[in-house]
């Protein structure tokens, strides 16, 4: 019997053949390869015929990871360059130190300039001496008691005023010529007992100049009596003399003999010392002595002596250099010191610069020539030739030169 299989489509169709008897049929499994690089497939579980065992996998590579690509120069975030420490070299210090040195300096004179005291000392007049070759100084030592105590006067032994005729007057006075060529400077001292014509009062001492009319008529009578044009003015006090000296811790000197003076009852003795403010005072207003036999002669012979040691001690590194005497000095200077109203702090250290070789003979010293001891009266002739060696810078004549 034909059996018939009848499709959906209600067509006659034959049956699929039947395998041959004896051979086991073979089921058919659809199995989905998987793809490369994947795990198993999902349908590995439904191909996988039955009774066969699961075959074991190995895990799965680990993902494959680039290298780190290095970042190119502009992916780089912008960095603050590194900061470089200073190196100081020796020509930098070296700078550094100047300049501290200069402000220093400069400070030191802008106090100076502001605080030294003024005076109109210096004025033009009809026939007033036309200036020549060098530089002139008037330099006065007043017997001011400004600034000064009872005591002080009494411990200085300056003496009353009253009693000096009052009025202020002048123990020293001296003529500081600079030169502009290679002749020594020279320190000149007029005796304040010397008889000149005082413009305006006749004839008569010349420190009288300084009672009647203060320093411009002082200066006006040296420059009528000397002809020298006097360029600038400086003038110093007892009180500040003193202090001065015993700010740089006094000044040394070597007395050749004792000295007593009967009038201030000041004694110092003879040999090398120190003198302080109380004894330099009175050493350079000495003339009632044994020791100074011709009175303003030899007082104004030790007035040079003693401010050439003054000047060399000053300007030595042992007091510029040391703060315990320098400070002091500089805070006596403006209270001692009077200077011209045109005058400037560069102009007395000029002044200080060329006096400091006096204790080495680097300056020429000398009075007027005077005709007798009393130093009233100038010699004509000797004189005319130390004026107008001043004033034409040449060598003075060793003949008019009065120690």
């Amino acid at each position: 019997m034909v059996m018939t299989y009848r499709g959906d489509d209600g067509g006659r169709r034959m049956p699929p053949p039947r395998p041959p008897a004896g051979r086991p049929r073979d089921h058919q499994r659809a199995q989905m390869m998987p793809l490369p690089g994947r795990g198993r497939s999902p349908y590995d579980e439904r191909t996988r015929p039955m009774g066969t065992r699961e075959p074991e996998y190995a895990p799965p590579p680990p993902p494959r990871q680039d290298p780190p690509r290095r970042p190119v120069d502009d992916e780089y975030p912008p960095s603050r360059p590194p900061r470089r420490r200073r190196r100081w070299s020796f020509g930098k210090v070296l700078g550094a130190l100047v300049l501290v040195f200069v402000v220093f300096l400069a400070g030191i004179w802008v106090y100076l300039e502001f605080s030294i005291k003024r005076v109109d000392a210096l004025a033009d007049y009809s026939g007033r001496p036309v200036a020549a070759s060098g530089t002139n100084w008037l330099i006065v030592g007043s017997d001011s008691r400004e600034g000064l105590t009872a005591e002080d006067e009494e411990r200085l032994a300056t003496g009353d005023v009253a009693a000096a005729g009052g009025g202020q007057r002048t123990d020293t006075i001296m003529v500081a010529h600079i030169p502009d060529n290679s002749t020594k400077p020279t320190l000149l001292s007029l005796p304040r007992d010397s008889q000149v014509s005082i413009p305006g009062h006749g004839k008569n001492k010349i420190n009288a100049a300084f009672s009647i009319g203060g320093p411009k008529l002082l200066a006006q009578t040296v420059e009528g009596a000397t002809g020298l044009h006097i360029d600038h003015y400086a003038e110093i006090g007892f009180g500040g003399f003193a202090k001065i000296v015993d700010a740089i811790g006094g000044v040394d000197m070597c007395i050749d003999k004792d000295m007593n003076d009967t009038m201030t009852g000041i004694s110092i003795k003879a040999g090398c010392q120190s003198l302080d403010g109380r004894s330099a005072l009175g050493f350079v207003r000495m003339r009632h002595s044994a020791a100074t036999p011709r009175s303003d002669l030899d007082r104004v012979a030790n007035q040079r002596k003693f401010i050439g040691a003054l000047v060399s001690q000053i300007a030595s590194p042992g007091t510029l250099l040391n703060p315990f005497d320098f400070f002091p000095l500089l805070s006596s200077a403006p209270d001692a010191l009077t200077m011209d109203s045109g005058d400037h702090v560069h102009n007395l250290a000029g002044l200080a610069m060329a006096m400091r070789g006096i204790s080495s003979g680097g300056v020429v010293t000398t009075t007027v020539p005077v005709t007798s001891g009393s130093a009233e009266n100038w010699d004509k002739a000797k004189s005319k030739q130390l004026f107008d060696a001043l004033k034409n810078d040449t060598e003075v004549p060793d003949s008019v030169i009065v120690n």
